[in-house]
């Protein structure tokens, strides 16, 4: 089933448009201005993240990591996680289960 959401504003110069949702997965865009930041947070959902374009510096459980356009990884559960775009860019986030919070 083909579902359209439309961008609403997250964190300041941080768009986030849900892609694709069930109840089992979520995929949301996020896109950053540069020198924005998604502030640390933490939820119960498993997230995988892909650059797909932009440069971020990421804080999980406390380690910072550099990605840039190609590089993913995983976010565990309940891991405080966040980021700062230091180039402008996109990242595209699936959770398991679904981020009830962004309907």
């Amino acid at each position: 089933m083909l579902n359209r959401y439309p961008p609403v504003p997250a964190d300041p110069g941080v768009t986030r448009q849900v892609l694709s949702d069930s109840p089992e997965l979520m995929v949301v865009s996020f896109t950053f201005e540069q020198g924005a930041e998604g502030r640390l947070h933490r939820h119960p959902h498993v997230q995988a993240t892909y650059v797909q374009s932009g440069r971020f510096t990421f804080t999980v459980a406390g380690e910072e990591i550099a990605v840039g356009p190609g590089d993913s990884f995983v976010i565990p559960s309940d891991a405080e996680h966040g980021c700062r775009c230091t180039e402008a860019g996109v990242l595209i986030d699936t959770f398991t289960p679904r981020r009830d919070d962004f309907l």
